[in-house]
């Protein structure tokens, strides 16, 4: 099978992973990670954050989106990944030069979230919608939950009968996270006596990591995130699929997310939800409780850190994180391939 892969972000790569080494005799093209092959992008060319940030990227993603429907016209199928504001564009564009083509849009638009708009596309021009939620039934009515591609990933779990006097600090992969939270997180770090581990994307491996990170004097440096947070008491993490995976994995935390100050004006005037965190956003779905506390923008203080890490309830977040996976019930990776 020759497959036309959209990735643009680094959680897209990471899902990709498991479906290309479950995937027999299929060559790829697109926009991917290099270590999966030759792509006509890497996909670190497109990693944005915020609003504005995206201002420059657009006259390259239109370029961009010209050479995918060239390339399209070779392929079997087009696996789309997240990425909505490139991701449809590109899938318009493609069904409007080969109807007949099949598009699979794997992780669908957050439209729960914000853009309702956005059914509409999904519905016009993807033909295999697979979602990773199950509550996205209500949004995308011929969506297939295919499980939750985390499920397959995390290979090891917190013991919560286990002291591990070690304490986990994830502020991000992104650079405007990182050095909003650093300074956050390192204040924090001083009142933990535990062991103190920061962890660091993998993709900074080799990097100098003081100008982004500042003083890491303090701190045990991992690029392992499953590892690090399974074998910490309890962890401070920035918003993301970061949060999902702690609370898979079976380990205490709490959220701390601080943006740009317009990016946070216009996403909380667009953005219409309860929870930030998407174990919270999961369990709200179903009316259950949430898994973890959540702190963002000025709450994200020190003081309000510390005080969910002295206060928090291993029991209640042990039910609640069992609740969620129940929820979630099953991987995603295999019920995707046999959808391409």
């Amino acid at each position: 099978m020759n497959l036309l892969v959209s990735a643009l972000e680094p959680s897209a790569n990471l899902h990709l992973a498991p479906i290309l080494h479950e995937l027999k005799n299929t060559q790829i093209s697109g926009i991917f990670d290099p270590k999966f092959g030759t792509p006509l992008y890497a996909s670190s060319e497109f990693s944005v954050m915020g609003f504005l940030d995206v201002l420059p990227k657009i006259f390259k993603a239109k370029e961009a989106i010209k050479e995918m429907v060239f390339l399209a016209k070779e392929s079997d199928t087009v696996l789309l990944i997240d990425s909505p504001a490139f991701n449809l564009p590109l899938a318009k564009a493609i069904k409007e030069k080969y109807p007949d083509k099949k598009i699979v849009y794997y992780i669908l638009p957050k439209v729960w979230a914000w853009n309702r708009k956005r059914v509409k596309k999904v519905e016009a021009y993807v033909d295999v919608q697979a979602s990773i939620f199950p509550f996205e039934r209500q949004f995308y009515p011929r969506c297939t939950y295919v499980g939750n591609p985390l499920l397959d990933e995390i290979h090891t779990l917190h013991d919560p009968q286990k002291t591990y006097d070690q304490v986990a600090f994830l502020p991000g992969s992104r650079r405007g996270e990182i050095t909003r939270l650093m300074p956050v997180f390192y204040e924090v770090s001083k009142h933990i006596e535990a062991k103190k581990v920061i962890v660091v994307p993998s993709f900074f491996k080799g990097r100098e990591l003081q100008p982004l990170y500042g003083d890491l004097s303090g701190f045990e440096i991992s690029y392992d995130m499953q590892e690090s947070v399974s074998k910490s008491d309890f962890a401070f993490i920035c918003s993301g699929t970061a949060t999902l995976e702690a609370a898979l994995i079976g380990t205490p935390f709490v959220l701390a997310y601080k943006a740009k100050a317009l990016d946070y004006f216009i996403g909380s005037r667009v953005v219409k939800l309860k929870y930030v965190g998407l174990a919270n956003i999961i369990m709200d779905f179903e009316g259950k409780p949430p898994v973890h506390e959540e702190f963002l923008q000025d709450q994200a203080t020190p003081e309000n850190l510390l005080h969910a890490y002295h206060h928090f309830d291993k029991d209640r977040f042990a039910q609640n994180a069992k609740t969620l996976k129940d929820i979630l019930a099953h991987g995603s990776v295999k019920n995707l391939v046999n959808l391409l």
